[in-house]
């Protein structure tokens, strides 16, 4: 038998077009999960790991529906084979129930983690490129430091109130203390 299983990450994603090619591919059964692959615990993916018997054959649409990870992807592949289930995916046309299929779904988890390897090279070294240029990562400051001398100043004066001077600033409570208040006692 042929089981299906669809995921997407977030709520606002369709599992219409997997759960469409999943049934045309002749998937008897369907599980889905909308959360992210990354996620340890995934109700659907669960459920139908514990289905599938022998002989069935576990069918996503696309190899990182089942998984990011690539350690996770193996061994979850590993475990069906070493219960006698297959396993398939449509878009890479893999099929792990031939030796073919499993030289070449090994051959795309290796390519799928040298990608990403490449890519977390690639942003590592653009960090550090944009560091030597003198940038610096993350947000930008909220305040100038025109505008915390002028918090300071106001803070200064015991009659004004911190929501006072948040108005005045056009700032919350967690700016005021972030950036004046800290200031204010250094």
């Amino acid at each position: 038998m042929l089981v299906g299983y669809a995921r997407v990450s977030t709520d606002d994603q369709h599992l219409h077009l997997q759960l469409d090619a999943l049934k045309a591919a002749g998937c008897g059964r369907l599980f889905e999960d909308v959360m992210s692959g990354s996620k340890d615990k995934r109700p659907g993916l669960t459920d139908a790991l514990d289905y599938v018997r022998d002989d069935d054959t576990l069918v996503v649409w696309r190899l990182d529906r089942l998984g990011r990870n690539l350690k996770h992807l193996i061994e979850v592949v590993e475990s069906l084979q070493q219960r006698g289930v297959g396993f398939k995916s449509l878009q890479e046309s893999i099929d792990t129930t031939s030796s073919t299929g499993k030289l070449i779904f090994h051959i795309f988890c290796s390519l799928a983690e040298f990608e990403r390897q490449v890519i977390r090279e690639r942003t590592i070294a653009g960090l550090q490129a944009a560091r030597a240029r003198g940038r610096k990562g993350g947000r930008r400051p909220k305040l100038t430091p025109q505008q915390i001398e002028i918090g300071k100043s106001l803070a200064a004066d015991p009659k004004r109130s911190v929501q006072e001077i948040c108005q005045t600033l056009g700032i919350g409570k967690m700016t005021y203390y972030r950036y004046i208040h800290q200031t204010n006692e250094s």
